[in-house]
């Protein structure tokens, strides 16, 4: 059975980051989009990082165009972008799919251990959250609508 921590995923700048090296963190996996109306949800997503990090707690952005063309950059504009607008400081990943048959290995994997509303596994459409536990368990799959505020509780009692 594969496990978060036998996956690899491919990073901003085309090289691979092991998933192993995120081992007894507690993890905020999130797919991003630039030009989407939940973007300002970078804001609290950098203000959850940056409260928690230090107790080992990273989330983890996937830039992802599937939904309403609404990442259309390269790794560096959406880099630029987050880091201009929010002052992003957490790991920004390379473009992936969360969908269909060329989802990313990591999103067919977390769709099966959480799946969404009524058991379906498609992500729905922006900024959909997995909350992963330091074992490397998914413990929770938010909604776009749920903002990182609403989830800091939840972060909390996992650290």
């Amino acid at each position: 059975m594969t496990t978060l921590y036998d996956m690899s995923v491919r990073k901003a700048d085309g090289g691979e980051q092991a998933m192993a090296d995120y081992r007894g963190k507690v993890l905020l996996i999130v797919n991003v989009a630039s030009q989407c109306g939940f973007t300002p949800q970078y804001a609290g997503l950098e203000a959850l990082y940056r409260a928690h990090r230090d107790s080992g707690f990273a989330v983890l952005a996937f830039p992802c165009n599937q939904f309403g063309k609404q990442e259309p950059g390269n790794a560096e504009e959406i880099a630029n972008f987050c880091s201009l607008t929010y002052d992003v400081s957490f790991p920004l990943f390379g473009k992936i799919e969360v969908n269909g048959q060329n989802a990313d290995p990591l999103y067919v994997w977390l769709k099966r251990q959480k799946p969404g509303l009524l058991g379906t596994q498609g992500i729905k459409w922006n900024f959909t959250k997995f909350l992963i536990d330091r074992d490397g368990a998914v413990v929770d799959r938010y909604a776009p609508l749920v903002k990182p505020e609403g989830i800091e509780s939840a972060v909390k009692e996992l650290l």
